[in-house]
């Protein structure tokens, strides 16, 4: 297939390279992508069979430069996958997923290209190099090592099994996740089973069901989180047990998108995979290249939240239960109870104040606002650009001095043919190697009314302004090589440059921009503004526990050997029942509270790329927390503070080790105190 004919195999013309998404069907992603391996394996055994002797330009400058159309290819096909599948596209990716795995271990698998990255190692004082070249040297090394490179020839093709099962297991998880939380969309027949919620919410709902063919009836699709929003506005009590039944529920009920054998067979494989390796087990393996360093580092940090966790949760457990009349708060009452004394005690209404976040609104006044007061960046939108579908807006970025720095794209509806939660993508990763300016795209899960106004949640403002810090990591990236750009960074670092921009949602001078009533043009009053301050560290007993409990599922999942993995003769009842005994042993087993994900549509660590890493959030927390601090000492909101967090950090990707980012940045090693402090766990101190 020609580059005429097929638009992947080309680099794009349009401006920022951004993808020619109009002109890319559903048949041109497989051979591309499956070319651009051909490619990069030919260009890879060219490099390792030089027979000149190994420099840094003819060995790694190579390999950075190698494999473009398969980089390409591949993330134009996953960012189409995560937000706007179908049948075909899901046919596809499970067909990719098991040669991906193996083109990747044909790579560092490469011996002859080992041996020549090995030389420039033990040269390395001899080479001269930058500081980032330096670092690129080493992180090359420490990637081929932890890949496996230096296994025997029979070990290596154990671990190419190994790989090539556990990338088409993930796959097949992920699918079933989307195809599972499609399948638990709760169906209503009377309007009268969803009191409580708002008009819009309605209107929405109705918009859902009748896209499936059920017209006059209503439809409650469920998010990624165990605990659905609606479930703090709905009245019925009915209402909210079906839909909180259908949550828990979801890949362990015995439907064809049962996760619970899979679950099991890539606890096994993993574990398996990280004895080869050397590694007592994959937790072992997998956070050894975090800025943690080991899983006793991560287990100790959550150690020391879990208790005071708990001990919040039991007091607000008691106050929930008295609210509603109860001698105790079942689960899926507790977001409804929880709202109802926010109301008593802060006389606060959160459904009051979503006519004050109306999208639009939210994001060119709030969310845009913001990144110009720090950065000085403006935002035109770009209508002539195509975007990969017609809910999704393209925006040209511009620094300060009118230099053009890169394409946002916003995709912010949910639908059915989209992955659950929220994330950011790099379409084209910045490198000045390869003379590319980036392109990103954020994508959340609001609900789309069938006409007027988007209100949103507070939950949804701040996560947006959480997916953008996300994309400023990516769009200010300003490093030499591919390997670094934007978020390459470790897992339990990327998270912190989003949670600091978190903080500008509630910013004093950002709220008053965008909090305007979107009908009547009146800013939030400041009595409600005062109320809304006043409950932030209200539900953070519930809030931590529930991540807490999901953060220590994940590590005992994959602290388990192989002999320790439980027995798939029925998969469903040894999921349950391993997840029980974890969130006991942690501490963490909470009656009225869940873990924010259960173990068969826990996505992040079976179907992505968080395995034994979801303790990363409130590990990225606690430099995030430090670093809000660091901000509102030093003036906030300034031109000054956002150039330094620019230059010290969000400029530079992966290109230097991260913590001395961190320090380079606020000066000191990170305090946890902020995070006790903003969670009301003060008691852990």
């Amino acid at each position: 297939m020609t580059a005429s004919i097929n638009p992947l195999l080309s680099v794009s013309t349009l401006p920022y390279q951004i993808p020619p998404f109009d002109a890319i069907a559903d048949e041109h992603y497989q051979p591309a992508i499956e070319e651009g391996i051909r490619r990069h394996l030919a260009e890879v055994a060219a490099i390792a069979e030089d027979v000149e002797p190994p420099t840094f330009d003819n060995t790694i400058v190579a390999l950075e430069r190698s494999g473009e159309l398969a980089q390409r290819a591949g993330i134009v096909f996953y960012n189409k996958v995560s937000a706007d599948t179908n049948p075909t596209l899901r046919t596809i990716q499970a067909e990719l997923a098991p040669k991906l795995a193996a083109y990747t271990d044909a790579i560092r698998l490469n011996d002859a290209l080992f041996q020549r990255i090995e030389t420039l190692w033990n040269t390395r004082e001899e080479l001269d190099l930058d500081a980032e070249s330096a670092w690129l040297l080493h992180r090359y090394r420490l990637d081929f090592v932890r890949a496996g490179a230096q296994l025997s020839p029979e070990d290596k093709d154990r671990l190419r099994a190994f790989n090539e099962e556990l990338s088409s297991l993930s796959t097949t998880f992920g699918q079933n996740q989307l195809e599972g939380t499609n399948e638990a969309a709760v169906l209503f027949d009377d309007v009268a089973a969803l009191d409580g919620l708002s008009p819009d919410a309605i209107t929405a709902a109705a918009a859902a069901a009748t896209e499936r063919g059920e017209d006059g009836k209503y439809l409650l699709t469920l998010s990624n989180f165990t605990n659905q929003p609606q479930l703090a506005a709905l009245t019925d009590p009915e209402t909210r047990a079906r839909l909180y039944t259908a949550s828990i529920n979801r890949g362990g009920n015995g439907s064809a998108s049962d996760n619970s054998e899979i679950i099991l067979k890539i606890v096994r494989l993993r574990a398996e995979r990280a004895k080869l390796l050397g590694f007592a087990d994959h937790a072992d393996y997998a956070i050894a290249d975090q800025t943690a360093g080991s899983t006793q580092a991560a287990l100790a940090m959550l150690a020391k939240l879990a208790p005071a966790a708990v001990a919040n949760v039991t007091v607000e457990a008691a106050d929930r239960a008295a609210v509603l009349a109860q001698e105790s708060i079942a689960p899926q009452d507790w977001s409804l109870a929880t709202e109802k004394l926010r109301k008593q005690r802060y006389d606060f209404d959160a459904a009051a104040m979503r006519p004050y976040f109306e999208l639009e609104k939210v994001l060119i006044d709030g969310v845009f606002y913001a990144a110009s007061k720090l950065y000085g960046l403006s935002f035109t939108e770009r209508f002539d650009l195509p975007a990969y579908h017609p809910q999704v807006r393209v925006f040209e970025v511009f620094n300060e001095d009118g230099s053009p720095l890169g394409l946002f794209l916003a995709d912010y509806y949910t639908r059915d043919s989209k992955n659950g939660g929220a994330w950011m993508n790099a379409v084209v990763p910045q490198s000045g190697l390869l003379a590319r300016q980036p392109v990103i795209v954020n994508n959340l899960n609001i609900s789309k009314p069938a006409d007027g106004p988007t209100l949103m949640t507070m939950a949804e403002v701040t996560t947006m302004f959480h997916e953008f810090g996300h994309a400023l990591h990516g769009l200010f990236s300003n490093v030499t090589y591919p390997r670094f750009s934007g978020t390459s960074v470790p897992r339990d670092f990327v998270e912190f440059p989003s949670q600091v921009n978190e903080m500008w949602a509630l910013w004093p001078e950002v709220l008053a921009n965008y909090a305007v009533h979107y009908e009547t043009k009146e800013p939030m009053p400041q009595d409600m503004v005062d109320k809304l301050l006043a409950s932030q560290q209200y539900n953070e007993g519930f809030a931590t526990t529930e991540y807490l409990a999901a953060a220590l599922l994940d590590l005992a999942w994959h602290r388990v050997d192989a002999d320790g993995v439980p027995s798939a003769d029925d998969a469903r009842a040894s999921v349950a029942a391993f997840e029980a005994a974890a969130l006991a042993d942690a501490g963490v087993a909470v009656t009225e509270v869940a873990p924010r994900y259960r173990s068969t549509y826990f996505g992040h660590i079976f179907g992505g790329g968080y395995s034994a890493g979801y303790y990363s959030y409130i590990w990225s927390e606690v430099l995030g927390k430090h670093s809000e601090q660091w901000f509102a000492d030093n003036g906030g909101l300034s031109r000054a503070n956002g150039d330094h967090f620019r230059t010290t950090l969000l400029s530079r990707g992966g290109s230097v080790d991260p913590m001395r980012q961190f320090r380079d940045f606020t000066g000191a090693d990170p305090d946890i105190v902020p995070l006790l402090k903003a969670r009301g766990l003060d008691a852990a101190i």
